[in-house]
């Protein structure tokens, strides 16, 4: 499995690429832009067509999933420690039929301990990050855990037999993806990894 997550802020030829992977075959792309107010959101999507909506899982303005087919939502660690405590309340509103959820998380013992059912979870930072200077790799085993984690930080084509060994079912891929020269090429050497 793999997930793509959004480059925090917009890179040149953003959507063709982002078309052109899911033409190659992604099925998660995580939508995370903190610094796009809901219309900004809105016009993005806009911008994709709709046949591919269903494979978007939004991190902000959750409320988007009532207005387009998306695949779900996600919660940030701080989100979901703020509303999963009471979550019947949190979903009222939100059209979460047939809808993933997912939530990242930054320490294994946390995510073993959480009550709440995500679909999958992840967790990072697994080897040190491509796209954050100094977000050093904490080399996690997650083999004990029955859960789906996926396994984030430093991934590329070379090391995803790494991750399997440590117990992840997938990976969450972000600079290893948008700060390469050819993302396609790249996105298919690991999407060959994991069929």
């Amino acid at each position: 499995m793999i997930v793509l997550i959004a480059p925090e802020n917009d890179v040149p030829n953003e959507i063709d690429i982002l078309i052109r992977l899911f033409e190659e075959g992604l099925e998660y792309y995580h939508f995370r832009k903190p610094n796009k107010d809901y219309a900004a959101h809105c016009e993005y999507l806009h911008q994709i067509d709709k046949k591919y909506h269903n494979r978007i899982v939004v991190h902000y303005h959750h409320e988007l999933v009532n207005e387009f087919d998306l695949k779900g939502i996600h919660f940030q660690e701080q989100k979901r420690k703020d509303h999963i405590d009471n979550p019947s309340e949190y979903f009222t509103g939100l059209n979460m039929f047939g809808k993933t959820i997912s939530s990242s998380f930054h320490e294994p013992e946390d995510l073993e301990s959480c009550y709440f059912e995500f679909d999958y979870h992840l967790l990072s930072p697994v080897f040190s990050s491509i796209s954050k200077k100094g977000y050093e790799g904490r080399g996690f085993d997650v083999n004990h855990i029955d859960k789906t984690i996926i396994g984030m930080g430093g991934v590329t084509p070379d090391n995803l037999s790494k991750f399997t060994k440590l117990g992840f079912k997938g990976v969450g891929v972000l600079g290893g993806i948008w700060n390469v020269e050819n993302p396609v090429e790249v996105f298919k050497k690991m999407k060959v990894f994991f069929s």
